[in-house]
């Protein structure tokens, strides 16, 4: 019977060792500092489209009506819940303040408009849904206000 032998482990070199640094250098890259920019990201999208329902109400109405035709709510009562849930989520979402409960509305849009408005634009809702997820199951982090005031704990663990 032959010995087993084992083999030597060597540390990488050339473009793998470089790949591997560049890794573990992008890897260290503050989670608490993509957290504000999705928060901020997602609520600049949904800012601007509720302030553009606002800007011209009697529009938006229109819009509702003859566009997106909205199940079972009438479209006055749509855009009002549109335009309501837009601003007031997009700044608690902007100012760390009770994020996660602030996505779920949001994500709620997403869908009813994926599926009954403009199911072409995938893409968007896609990527909006994506954020949204993130942050309902992270929270705002460390740098939000639901940390100052204690609605998500400080964390133990490397954030």
């Amino acid at each position: 019977m032959q010995p087993q032998v084992n083999p030597t482990v060597t540390a990488p070199t050339g473009c793998r060792a470089r790949l591997l640094s560049v890794t573990a250098w992008l890897g260290r890259f503050p989670l608490p500092i993509a957290q504000v920019l999705f928060r901020l990201a997602i609520a600049s999208v949904f800012m601007k489209a509720g302030l553009t329902k606002t800007a011209s109400w009697e529009f938006t109405v229109q819009l509702f009506a003859d566009e997106y035709k909205v199940p079972v709510l009438p479209p006055e009562v749509a855009a009002l819940m549109a335009a309501t849930f837009e601003l007031s989520c997009a700044t608690l979402l902007a100012l760390g303040l009770a994020t996660r409960v602030a996505t779920l509305p949001l994500l709620g849009m997403i869908a009813v408009i994926q599926t009954f408005v403009y199911p072409h634009a995938w893409s968007d809702h896609l990527t909006w849904g994506s954020m949204l997820i993130f942050l309902l199951t992270r929270g705002g982090g460390p740098l939000s206000l639901d940390r100052l005031v204690g609605l998500e704990p400080a964390q133990t663990h490397k954030e």
